[in-house]
Parts: C-alpha cells; structure tokens; sequence
C-alpha cells in the first residue's frame, strides 16, 4: 500500500467517526430539548397558576387596601396613622400573595421561610437605615407625639403635619415648602407640638433708650394689648422691664392668643407699638456707644 492510499484510508475512517459522533451529538441535544420541552409542558398550567394568582392577588390586595382605608376614615385614627397602617397593610398583603404563588409552584414552606429569612437578612444589613425608619414609624403611630394637622418644629423645620409614610414624616413648611424628615429622626429628635394645646403665647422685646419714659411705655403697652380683641384675658398678659442694655432698656412682652391667631396678632402688635412709640415720643434707639473724654490738667 502506497502512501497516499494510506492517506486517503485514514481520512475516510476519521470522517467517518466524525460524522458518527456529531450524530450521537444530535441525538443527546434532540433528547435534553424533548425532555426540557416535556418539563415545560407539564409545568406550564401550574406556571400559567402561579401567574394568575400573583396577578389576581396583588388587585385584591389593592382593593381590601383601598377598603381598609375607607374604613379607617370613618374612625377616629388621624390621617397621619392612616396612611401609615395602609401602607403597612399593604406590604403585608403583597407578601402573603407572593408566598401563595410560590406554594402552587411546589416550593417547600420550610425553603419559602429561609429564602425569606435570607433575604430579611441581606436586606436587614443593607438598608439599616430603611429599617430605623420603619421602626421610628411605629412609635410615633403608637406615642402620637402629633398628629396630622398639628404644627411642629422637627430638625429645625417648621410647618404642619400632612402625612406619615412608612419612611417619612410630610411636613409642609409656612414658605409652602415640603419636607420629608426620615422617621428614624423624628423618633429620635426634640419634637415641639405648637398646636396640641388650644392656645399659645406670643414672646417679644421692645427696647427703649434710657431717657424715654418707662412708664409711660409700659402703660402704651398695656393699652394695645387691651384693645387688641385676639390677645386673652387669662392668662393676664405680662408686660415688664427686663433688662438694662448697654443703650436701651429692655421691656418684655408675653400675651396669649388661640393658636389660629398666633402670626396675625404677633406682626399687628410689632407693627402698632413702633406707630404708638413714634406718636407718644418713645425713642427705639439703634446700637450706639457713648464715648467720654475727661481732660487732665
């Protein structure tokens, strides 16, 4: 045999086997097709299921959520709360929707519960933050420090209550701006309540030079706040020197007034006791510093 049939000998037989394992190739791909195929096939109605009851269910909670909130209108919970149970309520219902879809798709409780608890976990460590924030939710639900439509002054802001979410607390400011203080803070922060009692005082300081009549001021003062019908009787309003300054005296000014009144009868008394002390020559000095020279011999 020569060498080039010894060639062509060795190139039929490794054709051959060539094509004979990309045949056996073929037939293993056509089997794991047919039995993935198969798997599919009857695993698509309990898919088809699973799909249906994650959809069905998230409309229902949605429903038995916008239920829930109807309900808890006609109760005496306040809008802040509200809003805070609905949402949580919420949350819960969507949870207890995907671990139903996941029971139809065969996953055992006992996996359901660790993968839950695995992800609690992940998420526990990754968004401690999120977590301060729920909890700071519920204490302000169950302390009700405020509620909705109370003014307050949280982190340096002020404004009015106009909803708790799960994570923040919606203030809406006087200069109608909208903050959203995390409730971890609020939880945690000094929290003044302006409108929990029906009245509140109004503090202010008129200063006077040292050569104007104090008692001719205090008794203008007492006279505005006679004639202003806002300013309450009781508590007496309180009207006193309180400081001798470098060039002013200082006279203290503290009246009560319901709440609803508090700005109005704060700006109209600033702005009738410079009229009255311009009229009656009561002098509002500026900063001024004397300076005496004594002459030596």
């Amino acid at each position: 045999m020569n060498k080039t049939t010894l060639t062509t000998v060795i190139q039929e037989i490794t054709e051959t086997v060539t094509a004979t394992t990309a045949s056996e190739e073929t037939e293993k791909n056509s089997d794991v097709i047919e039995k993935a195929l198969s798997h599919l096939s009857d695993a698509l109605p309990t898919l088809l299921m699973a799909l249906a009851i994650l959809v069905v269910g998230v409309l229902i909670a949605k429903i038995i959520a916008r239920f829930i909130s109807k309900a808890l209108k006609k109760s005496n919970i306040d809008g802040a709360a509200r809003s805070f149970l609905v949402s949580l309520i919420r949350i819960l219902l969507y949870l207890v929707v995907l671990i139903m879809a996941l029971t139809v798709l065969n996953v055992p409780m006992s996996s359901i519960i660790t993968i839950f608890g695995a992800a609690g976990l992940a998420v526990s460590l990754a968004m401690q933050s999120c977590l301060s924030n729920l909890a700071g939710g519920f204490i302000i639900l169950f302390s009700r420090p405020f509620i909705a439509g109370d003014t307050i002054e949280i982190d340096g802001s002020v404004g009015k209550v106009k909803e708790i979410t799960i994570l923040y607390t919606k203030i809406e400011t006087f200069d109608c701006k909208i903050v959203f203080i995390p409730n971890g803070k609020v939880s945690d922060a000094k929290i003044i309540n302006f409108t929990q009692t029906p009245t509140r005082r109004i503090d202010m300081k008129f200063d006077i030079s040292y050569d104007s009549d104090y008692t001719r001021a205090r008794a203008l003062l007492l006279e505005l706040i006679e004639n202003e019908r806002t300013i309450l009787k009781n508590p007496e309003p309180v009207v006193r020197m309180s400081a001798h300054n470098d060039s002013t005296i200082s006279i203290d000014v503290l009246v009560w007034v319901n709440n609803d009144d508090y700005s109005d009868t704060r700006y109209k008394i600033i702005e009738s006791v410079k009229e009255c002390f311009d009229r009656n020559g009561i002098d509002i000095p500026f900063n001024q510093l004397d300076v005496h020279i004594k002459e030596r011999n």
